[in-house]
C-alpha cells in the first residue's frame, strides 16, 4: 500500500516477527472474549467494596466548544495547526499542571496497523505539554493484551520515555470502584483511578477505526480502557456503555486521529488492506462532536453509530459539529 511509505515501518523481518506475536495474542484475547461473555450483563463486582470515587471534571471554563479539523499526511504537523487553531497548547495546559494521557494501546501489535494510538503522536502531545510548562506527563491505559507486551510492541512505552513521559502500567492496586451518575450499566465498577492522582488536566488520543460491535472505536470508546473487571460484558450493551463512559470522564481536550484509518475488522484489523490513508487529524474540547467528524473517514454519519447521538442527549456534547464552527485548514 503505497500510501503508507509516509510511515515509520519497521524492517520486513521485525514486522513479521512482531505481527506473528500480536496474532497469537489477539487469538488468545478472542477467545477470552467469548469464554467472558455472560448473559446476565454487568454485575457489580464483590471485590469492588465501598468507598466509591468519580472522576473531577478536567475541562477548561470557556473553552468548552472548540474544534478544528486539520488535512495532511504528517501527524505532527496537524497536531500542531490543530491545537494553535484552538489557541495553542498554552490554553489548555499551564505551568504546573500534572498532565494524564489517555492512549488506545489495547493490541499488543506494530504501530503501522493503526489498532493504537501512533507512537509519533504520543509524543509530541507529551513534549507540547512539558514545553507549555506541564509538571510531569504520565501516560495510561488498560490493554485488553497484556500491558507490557501491549505498550512495548505498539512503540508507546519509548514513545513516551523518548518524550519525558512516564507510562503507568494497571496493578492490582489501581483500580477503584466508581458509579456513573446518572448511568444504568456502570455501576460500582473498577475504575483505573491510580494514574489520576494528583492529576489536574486529561487528555485523550485515540485512532479512527472499525469496531465489530459499536461500528466504530474513536474518543468515547476510548474510555473503555479505563475500565477493570470483566469488562467484556459491557459489550452487550455497547452503545449505552459508550455513551455512560463519555458522561463518567470530561477531558480538557481530546486528539483523534484519521491519518490512516482502520476501515475494516476493527478493532484488531491486522492487515494492511484493512486500512485507508485519510489524511485527517480533529483536536477538540467535544468528544462527542470529535467523533461525529471521525465517523464520516470511516464513510458514516452519526446517525450510523447509535452511541453518538445518544451521548448527545445525555448532554456530554453536541452531534451537529458545524454549530461548533470548526476551523479547518490543511498543512503540507
Amino acid at each position: 500500500m503505497s500510501h503508507l511509505t509516509h510511515e515509520r515501518d519497521p524492517s520486513r523481518r521485525e514486522f513479521l516477527t512482531r505481527s506473528a506475536k500480536a496474532g497469537a495474542l489477539l487469538a488468545l484475547a478472542g477467545g477470552v472474549s467469548g469464554w467472558l461473555y455472560d448473559a446476565r450483563g454487568p454485575q457489580a463486582p464483590s471485590e469492588a467494596g465501598s468507598g466509591l470515587v468519580r472522576l473531577p471534571d478536567f475541562s477548561v471554563p470557556g473553552l468548552e466548544r472548540r474544534m478544528s479539523i486539520i488535512q495532511g499526511p504528517d501527524r505532527v504537523r496537524s497536531l500542531h495547526a490543530a491545537l494553535q487553531a484552538l489557541g495553542g497548547i498554552e490554553a489548555f495546559i499551564q505551568r504546573g499542571d500534572r498532565v494524564l494521557v489517555k492512549v488506545n494501546a489495547a493490541f499488543a501489535t506494530p504501530a503501522i496497523l493503526s489498532a493504537t494510538t501512533h507512537p509519533d503522536l504520543l509524543a509530541e502531545v507529551c513534549r507540547m505539554c512539558l514545553k507549555a510548562g506541564a509538571a510531569s506527563v504520565v501516560v495510561t491505559d488498560n490493554p485488553i493484551n497484556d500491558p507490557e507486551s501491549s505498550f512495548t510492541l505498539t512503540g508507546l512505552r519509548d514513545a513516551a520515555h523518548s518524550a519525558g513521559a512516564r507510562v503507568l502500567l494497571p496493578r492490582s492496586g489501581s483500580f477503584r470502584p466508581t458509579t456513573v451518575e446518572g448511568g444504568s450499566l456502570i455501576k460500582n465498577w473498577p475504575l483505573l483511578h491510580a494514574p489520576f492522582q494528583g492529576v489536574t488536566k486529561l487528555i485523550s488520543v485515540a485512532p479512527v477505526k472499525d469496531h465489530n460491535r459499536s461500528g466504530a472505536s474513536m474518543i468515547m470508546k476510548n474510555w473503555y480502557g479505563l475500565l477493570g473487571g470483566r469488562r467484556n460484558i459491557f459489550h452487550q450493551d455497547i452503545h449505552n456503555t459508550i455513551k455512560e463512559l463519555a458522561m463518567m470522564v470530561k477531558p480538557t481536550l481530546v486528539i483523534l486521529d484519521g491519518t490512516v484509518t482502520m476501515m475494516t475488522n476493527g478493532p484488531t484489523g491486522g492487515s494492511l488492506s484493512d486500512l485507508r490513508v485519510t489524511n485527517t487529524l480533529i483536536a477538540s474540547t467535544d468528544q462527542v462532536a470529535a467523533d461525529a467528524v471521525g465517523a464520516t473517514l470511516l464513510g458514516k454519519t452519526a446517525s450510523d453509530l447509535p452511541f453518538i447521538l445518544k451521548a448527545a442527549e445525555a448532554g456530554v456534547g453536541t452531534a451537529d459539529v458545524e454549530s461548533l464552527n470548526p476551523v479547518r485548514s490543511s498543512v503540507a
